[in-house]
């Protein structure tokens, strides 16, 4: 069952979205920001359900209030392709406070070279904003390039996590 609440935060109102699995835990599937490039609307036959993201709603907000540098969320794993969800996968190996160029990423999965383009796509389709920490990747000369979500957003969560010099 697909259920969905929405959480107020510093960037502005989150749309989380989730699958309900066991023991009633959700593992989550989307957050997305207003104004997001790509973000998912609700849908027909969803469920609100607030209470099924308290944790997911917690951890964000100890996240925005700098007591969290990581999250211990159950995420769904069936969106994207192999080669989305191999680039994602190294995104969450990003640690806490620091960057890493989109070029590195690239290097990380295998695709070097002409693929940075095609890994500048796959993390622009990354559908767990915050959670999933795609604003920690930068252009190679240090500046802020691409975030669905904006770049102002990109910045704040970068000044958030210590990682602007």
């Amino acid at each position: 069952m697909t259920v969905y609440a929405y959480v107020d935060g510093p960037l502005g109102e989150m749309l989380l979205v989730g699958q309900l699995a066991g023991g009633g835990r959700v593992a989550l599937r989307s957050l997305s920001l207003p104004g997001q490039k790509g973000a998912v609307g609700v849908e027909d036959g969803w469920t609100l359900a607030p209470e099924a993201f308290a944790d997911v709603a917690g951890q964000l907000s100890e996240y925005f209030a700098g007591r969290r540098n990581w999250f211990d969320l159950p995420l769904a794993t069936d969106a994207g392709t192999d080669f989305q969800r191999r680039v994602w996968q190294a995104l969450e190996e990003i640690p806490y406070g620091t960057t890493v160029s989109y070029g590195e990423i690239a290097r990380r999965v295998g695709s070097a070279g002409a693929g940075v383009r095609a890994v500048g796509t796959a993390i622009g389709r990354n559908p767990l904003l915050v959670v999933r920490p795609c604003h920690r990747v930068i252009g190679a000369d240090g500046s802020l390039r691409g975030y669905a979500a904006g770049l102002e957003r990109k910045e704040r969560l970068l000044g958030l996590e210590g990682a602007l010099g």
